[in-house]
């Protein structure tokens, strides 16, 4: 009788497991539709109403292909099955995190894009892209508002002996009123990133173009050029050395945006901000030119404290931020500092994001009401 009592336990226990997998499988919801990122015309990748994304590519000599993006990254990625036509399909294990994510597909051991995804520019190459639905997505969506132009300009650079690209948002009043001038945001992307980051990636202008038809913010420009004047390799941001892009941006790309648009041109209508790398130029540009900008601001980049500030009257705004999944305690803490050294500063922790495009469009949201008050 034990024997049996054995063989029964080992069986529901069995069954039991089987039918909690069935069961977790069957949570997932088949109401997939193509990401908002795709190629024209192509039905992959998709993602569901929970956050799961699905991939479908075709590799008909292909052994094995995986997909590497956020969840389920660090334990192999998401491992695609093949069909007999020869397209290699697999859903992520779980919800992603809200928001844009990068991501690549390893073909028997080489690294490709997506061919039903669009690329964008991340960790020095060029990487397929997603979009994951989010609860609040409203805020950076295309509506039918009023529209600003981001337009690229190219400015001449005598320190790196060459012409240097930025691009330039104006919002939509720019045109209309002819005789105003605009504050202007000088912008940072992250390491690996370009100058395309914050409007492709970040979404900015619908950001900004939104915040003002609903009447939230003063209109202003938002500059946005490449960072990098020494490329360096991932892990070895200790050999950056930040006076070559001082330079750029401090003695050529300003003047040639104060000589080229209608801006205001004087440290109390300009600030600066930059994400995670971005960040650090910003604290430190800053703190070497407190003449220059009279704004920080500082998104997954690091903090201020009060003893690093020489001059406080100079400084107007400083604004840190990060993703709860990130240092949160570390950015209430810096910010409670200033506060008590009498800055204007002010934190904002993304819910739910880690070090990625959602907890950096929130922040923008959040800031650019805080810009240019008067």
């Amino acid at each position: 009788m034990k024997k049996y009592s054995v063989i029964l336990l080992v069986f529901l226990t069995f069954f039991g497991s089987f039918c909690s997998a069935q069961t977790a499988q069957a949570t997932i919801i088949e109401d997939f539709k193509p990401s908002t990122v795709n190629q024209p015309g192509q039905q992959y990748p998709q993602v569901n109403s929970q956050g799961y994304a699905r991939f479908k590519i075709s590799a008909p000599e292909a052994k094995s292909v995986v997909v590497s993006l956020g969840l389920g990254g660090a334990k192999g990625g998401t491992v695609l099955t093949k069909a007999e036509n020869g397209n290699w399909t697999g859903t992520t294990a779980g919800p992603m995190d809200e928001g844009f994510h990068y991501y690549h597909a390893t073909v028997d051991g080489g690294v490709f894009n997506d061919p039903g995804a669009l690329n964008f520019y991340g960790s020095t190459r060029w990487e397929s892209g997603i979009e994951i639905s989010a609860h609040d997505q409203d805020f950076y969506a295309l509506k039918n508002v009023p529209h600003g132009h981001v337009q690229q300009i190219l400015f001449p650079s005598k320190s790196t002996n060459t012409s240097r690209r930025a691009y330039v948002y104006t919002p939509p009043s720019y045109s209309r009123e002819q005789s105003k001038r605009f504050p202007v945001l000088y912008l940072q992307h992250g390491w690996g990133e370009d100058e395309t980051a914050w409007s492709n990636q970040g979404r900015v202008n619908l950001i900004m173009d939104n915040l003002i038809a609903e009447g939230k913010i003063k209109p202003f420009l938002i500059v946005m050029t490449y960072g990098m004047t020494n490329e360096i390799k991932w892990g070895g941001m200790a050999s950056f050395k930040i006076e070559p892009f001082q330079t750029v941006l401090v003695d050529e790309l300003i003047p040639y945006v104060d000589a080229n648009f209608r801006t205001l041109a004087n440290q109390p209508n300009r600030a600066m901000a930059g994400l995670s790398m971005g960040g650090m130029e910003t604290h430190t540009i800053t703190l070497n030119k407190p003449d220059v900008f009279s704004q920080y601001a500082l998104l997954s980049g690091g903090i201020y404290t009060p003893e690093e500030i020489k001059d406080r009257s100079k400084v107007k705004l400083i604004f840190i931020s990060c993703g709860s999944r990130e240092n949160p305690d570390r950015v209430q803490t810096a910010i409670k500092g200033l506060k008590e050294a009498g800055f204007n500063a002010v934190s904002y922790v993304s819910d739910q994001t880690g070090h990625e495009f959602q907890t950096w469009r929130r922040s923008i949201k959040e800031l650019a009401p805080l810009l240019f008050k008067d």
